[in-house]
C-alpha cells in the first residue's frame, strides 16, 4: 500500500549499526519509505564494520541500503558521513556516485545558520588512545542488546512493558551521564571556535535538541540524531525549524530483528567491501 511521503528539507540519521542484532532495520526502512527529503545526512555508524559477520545480514538490512539508493535515484542528495564503526569508508571520502557522496564532515547553510555535521567520535579519547578497548566496549554493548531482547521476550509473555537496559545504565550511571554532558559541551565549544551556529552529531546514542551556553563565548544550537537500536530517532529540518522524530516501534516485527529471519542467500559469502561494491553497482544500474 503506497503512502504519501512527507516532504522535508533535511533529515539526519545516525548509528543504525546494520549488520548487528540490535539494529532495528525494518523500522528504519519504514521510516525511509515515508519521507522525501531534499537532503539525507547519514551521520556515521550506518554499517557496523567492527562487528560485521557473514553469518548475519538479514534482508531488512539490505532493504535499508536499497531505500537509500531509491531516494538518491529520485533526487535526494545523500551525504554519508563516516563514523568510527564504518571508518573503513574513510578512504573513500570525497567519492561521489550520482547523488551520493561519502564525506568525513559536512557544512550546510540553513537559512543563514551555518550548520556543522559530523559523527562525533573525534571526541572519544578512549577510542583514540585505546582502540581495542573501544571495540571491546562495542561488543559488550551488542551483547547487552541481545540480553535485552531475551528479557523483553519474557516481558511480552508476562504482559509487561519493554525495558532498555543500556538506556537505563546511561541515564543512571554517573560516569555515563558525565560523558554525555562532556561530549555535548566539547562539541559545542569546538563548533563555536570554528564559527558555526549549530552542530549536528551522532555517536553517543542520545537524541537531543537544545541550546548550549558557553560562558564567555555565547550560545549554540546542539543536535544529536540518537540511534536506530533503542531510541529509533531522526532529526528533521523544515521551514527553518529542527524537530526530533521518534518512531513508534512495531512489536510484531521484533522476531525479524533478533535474527529469526534467514539472511539473504546472495549475501552469505560477502564481506563488507563486497556489500559496498554491490550497493554501488545497484545504484549505477
Amino acid at each position: 500500500m503506497n503512502r504519501k511521503r512527507r516532504k522535508l528539507e533535511v533529515v539526519s540519521v545516525s548509528d543504525v549499526h546494520l549488520g548487528t542484532f540490535g539494529s532495528q532495520a525494518k523500522e528504519l526502512n519504514r521510516y525511509l519509505q515515508s519521507i522525501k527529503p531534499e537532503v539525507l545526512v547519514l551521520n556515521g555508524d550506518i554499517i557496523d564494520f567492527w562487528q560485521f559477520s557473514k553469518r548475519y545480514w538479514p534482508k531488512p538490512h539490505m532493504k535499508v541500503l536499497k531505500s537509500i539508493l531509491n531516494l538518491a535515484s529520485k533526487g535526494t542528495q545523500v551525504f554519508y558521513i563516516t563514523g568510527n564503526h564504518d571508518e573503513t569508508l574513510r578512504k573513500f571520502s570525497g567519492m561521489r556516485m550520482g547523488n551520493i557522496e561519502i564525506v568525513n564532515k559536512l557544512e550546510l547553510d540553513l537559512m543563514g545558520i551555518k550548520t556543522w555535521f559530523f559523527h562525533g567520535d573525534v571526541f572519544d579519547v578512549i577510542m583514540q588512545n585505546s582502540r581495542w578497548l573501544a571495540k571491546f566496549g562495542a561488543i559488550g554493548y551488542d551483547s547487552l542488546v541481545l540480553v535485552n531482547v531475551f528479557i523483553n521476550f519474557l516481558s511480552k509473555l508476562l504482559g509487561r512493558k519493554k525495558v532498555s537496559l543500556s538506556k537505563r545504565i546511561k541515564e543512571s550511571v554517573k560516569s555515563a551521564v558525565k560523558y554525555i554532558g562532556d561530549f555535548e559541551i566539547t562539541a559545542a565549544s569546538l563548533a563555536m571556535q570554528k564559527g558555526y551556529q549549530a552542530i549536528v552529531c551522532g555517536h553517543i546514542h542520545h537524541p537531543e535538541i537544545k541550546e548550549i551556553f558557553i560562558p564567555g563565548k555565547g550560545k549554540i544550537m546542539y543536535l544529536n540524531s540518537g540511534d536506530w537500536i533503542e531510541n529509533l530517532t531522526a532529526l528533521e529540518y523544515n521551514n527553518g525549524t529542527w524537530s526530533l522524530y521518534r518512531h513508534q516501534r512495531d512489536e510484531s516485527t521484533d522476531s525479524e530483528q533478533t535474527g529469526n529471519e534467514e539472511p539473504g542467500s546472495e549475501l552469505m559469502d560477502m564481506g563488507p567491501k563486497d556489500i559496498f561494491d554491490k550497493m554501488v553497482k545497484e545504484f549505477r544500474e
